[in-house]
């Protein structure tokens, strides 16, 4: 599957993507990325066979004019029951988003996100999406936002990526949002 928009195409990785991936994972921006951190280019290697494993939801952000891998979008279905069993739909969606830090604050993220929340909305069967972010993080706060959804609570001190000094656990505040298909739908009619 190949997404395109304006400026960029998403696109499953692909043998070649290993230098892009690792410049933009040898050092995450936000420390919910740090258990992504690649310390090789051996590591970035393994990282993209793992992504292409994923091909489905797992997407390049690649730089239309260039070809350029300048990020990654990916989002995997959820049950949306309690039980979860093989019959419950998978109609729920989380999608981890991340650019590398020289091509931040173009609008890359935001034309990304739309498009992919679009597939994932009238592909994939996505009735609601949720997203997470660290209550500093306020340019994926903002993108969020951008995008239509609605803030639905935030949880103190509910995730540690990385260790304090003194190699206790950092706990990190973070934030939820989310948006329905019917939302969506609304929000895209609109724009």
């Amino acid at each position: 599957m190949i997404i395109e928009t304006e400026r960029l195409i998403l696109r499953p990785f692909q043998e070649g993507d290993e230098a892009d991936l690792y410049e933009y994972l040898r050092e995450p921006a936000v420390n919910c990325f740090a258990n992504m951190k690649l310390n090789s280019p051996d590591e970035a290697q393994a990282g993209i066979k793992e992504r292409i494993e994923k091909a489905e939801c797992c997407f390049a952000v690649t730089l239309k004019t260039t070809g350029k891998v300048i990020g990654e979008i990916e989002a995997f279905p959820e049950s949306s029951e309690p039980d979860g069993g093989k019959d419950s739909p998978c109609d729920t969606f989380s999608p981890c988003w991340m650019l590398n830090a020289e091509y931040q604050g173009k609008g890359y993220a935001y034309e990304a996100a739309c498009a992919f929340f679009d597939y994932l909305f009238r592909q994939k069967g996505a009735r609601r999406i949720y997203a997470y972010t660290e209550d500093n993080n306020l340019r994926s706060q903002h993108l969020c936002e951008k995008l239509g959804m609605r803030r639905e609570g935030l949880f103190i001190e509910y995730v540690s990526f990385i260790k304090n000094p003194d190699g206790t656990p950092h706990y990190e505040n973070t934030i939820q949002y989310a948006i329905l298909k019917k939302e969506w739908l609304a929000h895209t009619a609109s724009a």
